[in-house]
Parts: C-alpha cells; sequence; structure tokens
C-alpha cells in the first residue's frame, strides 16, 4: 500500500474503500492475523462472541480482568454490577455537572477569541467526569491523561508499562476507599458483590483501568471529529445554529463518518468462515469499525456527510454483549459540549494556517490539536 493509501493518516478511508472492494476478509502476513472491512462480517465478529472471543491469554494485566477482554457468563456478572453506574437515571443526573464544567473550560478561553477544540475542551471535559465518577482527584488528571493515551498507542511509554502505574495508583486509591468509603464508583464496587462473592482485586483494577481510559479517549475524539466534520461541511454548522434540535442526530453521523474508534480484536475459538475465506482457531482477527461504517452496502452515498441520515445503525461503540457501557454519558457530553459551542459563539472556524496531525494511535482515528477561532 502507499502512504496515501493507509489506515494511519488523516483520511483512511480511500484504503478502506481499496479493502473492501479488494481483500475484505484479508490475511496479514506480517502479523499472522485476519482483518475484516466489510459491515456485515465487522457486525459478526463484534457480536458473535461464541466464535470471536475477546479473552487474551498469557497476561494477568488489569485490562485482561475487565468486561472488555471477557466472554460470557463472568462478562454479564460483572457487566451488570458497572451499568449501575450507567444507567439513563444516572447519566440524566451528570446533566449540569457537565455543563458547568463545560462553561468552565470555555470560560478560560473566551477573552482569547481563540481556542485548541483537543486540549482546552475534548480533553480536559471527559477526563474531569469520569475522575468525578471513579472517585479519583481531579490533580492527578494529567497523569490520568498520559496513562489512557500510552495505553491506546497515542503517547510513548519510554518502556514504562501504563496498566502497570495505573494498578500502583489505583491499588492506593482502593485502600483509601477500605477505610473511608465515598459516594464513587470505586467504594460501591468494594461492596458489590456476585453469587455472594466481591470482586477480585484484578476485576477491581480492571474496571478502573477501563473506565478511565475508554471514559476519556472517545469522547475526547468524538468532540474533536465533531467539529472537524462540521468546518469541513459550514452547512451542518448552519443547519445545527438554525435547529440545535438535530445535534443527537449530528452526532450519530458523526460517529459513522468519523468513528474514534478505528478497529477491535478478537480471537477465534473455532474454525469458522468469513466470505470465502477459512479461518483457523486461535486466530487472531481485527474489525476494522472504521470502514463498515463506510460500508455503502448499508449506507447509501457512505462517503457524504449527512446529519439527516436515517437510519444510521454505525458500529463506532460496538455490537453485541460488548456494546460500549460508556456510550450514553459520550454522547451526552458531546451533546452539552457543541450545544453551548453553538450558543456561545457566533461563529466557529479552524485555523486553516496549522495543519492537521492524526493522533499517534493505532485503534484510534482523531486529531493531536484542532486550533479554533471563533467570535
Amino acid at each position: 500500500m502507499t502512504t496515501s493509501l493507509s489506515p494511519f493518516g488523516l483520511d483512511p478511508f480511500p484504503w478502506y474503500t481499496v479493502m473492501r472492494e479488494s481483500a475484505p476478509v484479508f490475511l496479514d502476513p506480517r502479523r499472522h492475523s485476519w482483518s475484516v472491512f466489510k459491515y456485515n462480517d465487522v457486525q459478526r465478529v463484534l457480536s458473535e462472541h461464541s466464535v470471536f472471543s475477546s479473552q487474551f491469554d498469557g497476561s494477568d494485566q488489569p485490562l485482561n480482568a475487565s468486561i472488555v477482554s471477557m466472554d460470557p457468563p463472568r462478562h454479564r456478572q460483572l457487566r451488570s454490577l458497572v451499568t449501575l453506574a450507567f444507567t439513563p437515571r444516572t447519566i440524566a443526573r451528570l446533566e449540569p455537572r457537565i455543563t458547568e464544567i463545560v462553561n468552565a473550560l470555555l470560560d478560560n478561553v473566551a477573552p482569547q477569541g481563540k481556542m485548541d477544540v483537543i486540549h482546552d475542551l475534548a480533553i480536559p471535559l471527559p477526563v474531569t467526569v469520569i475522575a468525578e465518577l471513579i472517585g479519583v482527584p481531579l490533580a492527578d488528571r494529567a497523569s490520568f491523561k498520559l496513562w489512557s493515551d500510552q495505553l491506546v498507542g497515542a503517547a510513548p511509554s519510554y518502556g514504562k508499562d501504563p496498566q502497570e502505574e495505573m494498578s500502583h495508583y489505583f491499588n492506593w486509591i482502593i485502600e483509601q476507599r477500605r477505610k473511608e468509603p465515598q459516594d464513587d464508583l470505586i467504594s460501591a464496587l468494594l461492596v458489590a458483590q456476585i453469587d455472594g462473592k466481591h470482586l477480585t482485586e484484578q476485576e477491581l483494577l480492571g474496571f478502573c483501568v477501563l473506565l478511565l481510559a475508554a471514559g476519556n479517549e472517545t469522547t475526547t475524539h468524538l468532540i474533536g471529529n465533531a467539529i472537524w466534520c462540521f468546518d469541513d461541511h459550514p452547512e451542518a454548522w448552519a443547519e445545527l445554529r438554525a435547529n440545535p434540535a438535530l445535534l443527537p442526530d449530528a452526532i450519530e453521523e458523526v460517529l459513522r463518518y468519523r468513528s474514534p474508534i478505528k478497529l477491535m480484536f478478537r480471537t477465534t475459538t473455532r474454525d469458522t468462515r468469513i466470505g470465502d475465506k477459512d479461518i483457523p482457531a486461535r486466530s487472531g482477527v481485527a474489525a476494522w469499525i472504521g470502514s463498515a461504517d463506510r460500508d455503502e452496502a448499508q449506507f447509501p452515498n457512505a462517503d457524504t456527510f449527512d446529519i439527516h441520515r436515517s437510519p444510521n445503525r454505525h458500529l463506532a461503540f460496538g455490537h453485541g454483549i460488548h456494546f460500549c457501557l460508556g456510550a450514553p454519558l459520550a454522547r451526552l457530553e458531546s451533546k452539552i459540549a457543541l450545544g453551548i459551542l453553538l450558543e456561545r459563539f457566533a461563529s466557529i472556524r479552524r485555523d486553516r494556517d496549522v495543519e492537521l496531525e492524526p493522533v499517534t494511535s493505532f485503534i484510534l482515528h482523531g486529531l493531536k490539536s484542532l486550533p479554533v477561532m471563533f467570535e
């Protein structure tokens, strides 16, 4: 593949098109793993957990004890616990606090008439929300962001293991909560039981690491990608200003058009067949969500950004039992942030003197920074 046809730049979509048309089920000889690119195949890999497992062997790291790396029945039990923190009622109660955080962040930049959407809004908002939800000090926000970036390959780790550093940190927090419980998720998980048994230390750590990383990376790039899309399609900005009720549908189209998550990994539990390819048991399979969400067979005019698109069954938050638990929170944070931007600023435009740079992560699609000017 040439550099212009690559999943790693600002525009991976021509590469996705080539792969869907020429090699929709592809064996990568370098990595000895398979990739699938069409919507129906990606959806199957994400949802058929009996064949495409989320479990990874040979590691005792916290994420391997979290629900993202687990199959039923244990997955179902653990997910039912943490779901209590993400009920519609619980998420709705966060709206005033999210609004307060967004306004405070914009107050900091309003006098300058410019900001970096990523660093001034899209990073601190979800990090603050998830830190407060979990129950960790906001003073450590810079460390949270660094660890989660390192975890997804968006920042160099300099030989350190971010999961190990996060484990040391959360072990300390967990011990504090054992002594003095508070009204937060860590305290709630400490007293929670499944069939009369408390969570193991590794399961507790797994929850903390997963929520911290997943709770901010997706939302950061959803907000950044939304501004990117709206700037490229000013007619969408104009419509949203005239009718803010369109924001939820616009956010769904951003999720489809520029999905923050490019792919998810699975491992086959037995020999199986996708398309015309036989895939052996214990094979790694990458399900390319970013490609599936541009599949013309599912989305007519898939390369057109259309905030009125309906239906819009994108896979940006996954599918099946591993559908993103934090999706309602990510949607709410994005809706509030974008709505307040529309209310407070008469115009928002990207500073085109600054060249866009893609985030350096294998699994994320987004920008390192996004300078804008506003009135």
